[in-house]
């Protein structure tokens, strides 16, 4: 099968997970064609099945904003008809599906028919797509599409009360390849973030204000208060500059270790206790899973489709958005007693396993051979 892949080329998580995914039907010798601005971040192009195509955007003294979703439509026109691509999927509905359907429109015209899936992955429903400025195009563009799947029973959900929504929605959770999680490092390289006492606690994120950050620094001043901990920070954003001030006013500056974006995240999970996750609103949570993965314990809000990935008292424990003194109990919960730790960490890996890709990826599949059946 020949399959066109749409998504943000970031670090967030739509996509990781439409890159993870790519790379995962490419293994299973189907032809991956990723179009987008720029190569995604985690994309191995060494991979004979997988390739990639920019979407480049001349300037024009006459935009103000250039037109990317025009851009994007007539490369996925030009891709589809020139590498004979039997499927396109779409991760975002805002601008991806209607990018993407202005090229099948377009591609009717000669007599193309082609089925687009679009995966509905969180803000561009619940944040940018319920702008009154957006929802117009986000209603049409999903109800356009001929597959629509979420990656959460609580996106779905939202997506049906915020829209006018006349396509059932399927549900397919994000994902994690647990194989590469098997990574071990020396217990020398875990003195570089903290001493043998020392309890280490990690958050990963984009540092917006949706992540709370300001509540990471909080639940872990009081951590630290109780036993030896250190804080590691991973990821950079607007809230960055506002986070190492709170810790220069708390006294927790030397307790806390600024990352920035890496790729050494699995070497800083493999050696993580616990994972922080305080956010206002998550899709889904997929930092939780990732560090669950490793065999780390999420203490996390219940927001969104967080309680579908962190099971509360197994995987972690979950607080209602902003409580962070219960964030702090819990955490304590977890880290006060080796045994205690011990066994979240074995709950949270065997939670993570129930969202393993070769457990996922096949739904996709069947999803694409059910949309080309209809064409």
């Amino acid at each position: 099968m020949n399959i066109a892949i749409v998504c943000y080329p970031t670090f967030g998580g739509s996509g990781v997970v439409a890159t993870e995914l790519g790379i995962a039907l490419a293994k299973m010798k189907h032809q991956v064609h990723f179009i987008t601005y720029k190569q995604p971040v985690r994309l191995d192009l060494l991979n004979p099945n997988i390739h990639f195509h920019e979407v480049t955007v001349p300037e024009y003294p006459l935009f103000h904003y250039q037109p990317y979703e025009l851009a994007l439509s007539s490369k996925l026109v030009d891709s589809i008809k020139k590498y004979n691509i039997d499927i396109l999927h779409v991760h975002y509905a805002i601008p991806h599906a209607y990018a993407g359907y202005m090229a099948k429109k377009m591609l009717a015209e000669e007599g193309l028919d082609i089925p687009m899936v679009t995966t509905l992955h969180g803000t561009d429903i619940t944040l940018v797509g319920n702008h009154p400025f957006y929802k117009p195009a986000v209603t049409f563009s999903i109800n356009k599409s001929d597959i629509v799947t979420s990656v959460s029973q609580s996106l779905k959900e939202d997506t049906l009360r915020l829209f006018d929504i006349e396509i059932p929605i399927e549900v397919v959770p994000n994902f994690i390849d647990t194989q590469k999680k098997k990574t071990e490092f020396t217990e020398c390289q875990r003195d570089l973030m903290a001493l043998p006492e020392e309890r280490i606690v990690t958050h990963i994120s984009n540092f917006r204000v949706v992540k709370r950050i300001g509540d990471v620094i909080e639940v872990f001043y009081r951590i630290q208060k109780q036993l030896p901990a250190k804080l590691v920070m991973v990821g950079d954003g607007p809230e960055m500059d506002a986070a190492v001030q709170q810790c220069k006013v708390l006294g927790v500056k030397d307790k806390v270790i600024f990352l920035g974006n890496s790729n050494e995240i699995e070497k800083i999970l493999c050696f993580s206790d616990l994972f922080l996750l305080p956010s206002q609103r998550e899709s889904f949570g997929l930092a939780a899973l990732e560090a669950m993965s490793h065999g780390v314990p999420v203490v996390s809000t219940n927001a969104g489709g967080i309680p579908e990935v962190n099971i509360h008292g197994v995987s972690g424990y979950l607080s209602s958005v902003g409580a962070v003194n219960d964030m702090a109990a819990n955490s304590l919960q977890i880290l006060r007693d080796d045994r205690t730790l011990e066994q979240f960490k074995q709950n949270a890996r065997k939670e993570a396993e129930k969202f393993d890709i070769d457990q996922i990826v096949p739904r996709y599949l069947e999803l694409y051979e059910s949309a080309l059946a209809v064409i």
